[in-house]
């Protein structure tokens, strides 16, 4: 991330199914809108009420928003994380318009209330082990200076 930007995480659901299109370059974009209802207890009434909804428009691009429009619908609870990003345009009558967007570098399902099952895609180019980075026989990740792959299995040592 680079400096300047305004990280963000979000914890709520989708208000519909999630958009994908694909850019005259054929790069993927998947765009979505996650409502975010923040819930208090009432003692006084004995029940849990809702406040007021804050809504975020999501996009994301390439790979994960293949892997955002296969695997996430209406109503899903997500946890996500990613950046503000501010856009401007005119319009048609030549007025400036602005709005905030969240454009998402990591999301997966809320586990609070529900299950999944996760399921390793196929990336482009992997090998035919499964796209298993570490089909190789290694029991550790070589050392690397980016992040490991979503989904890559790591041996069931305990990290202490």
């Amino acid at each position: 991330m680079a400096m300047g930007e305004t990280p963000i995480t979000i914890i709520g659901n989708l208000t519909a199914d999630p958009e994908l299109k694909f850019t005259n370059n054929g790069a993927a974009l998947v765009k979505f809108t996650v409502a975010s209802t923040p819930r208090t207890y009432d003692k006084e009434a004995g029940q849990w009420k809702d406040g007021t909804a804050a809504f975020f428009r999501c996009a994301a691009w390439r790979q994960l928003a293949e892997h955002i429009a296969d695997s996430l619908t209406k109503g899903s609870r997500v946890v996500l994380s990613g950046r503000i990003r501010q856009h401007n345009w005119q319009t048609p009558e030549g007025e400036n318009r602005s709005m905030l967007a969240v454009e998402v570098d990591d999301i997966g399902p809320s586990l609070q209330f529900a299950t999944a099952t996760v399921q390793r895609a196929q990336r482009p180019g992997s090998s035919a082990a499964g796209g298993d980075p570490w089909a190789s026989g290694l029991d550790t990740p070589p050392a690397t200076t980016s992040p490991a792959p979503a989904g890559a299995d790591f041996a069931d040592k305990p990290p202490f």
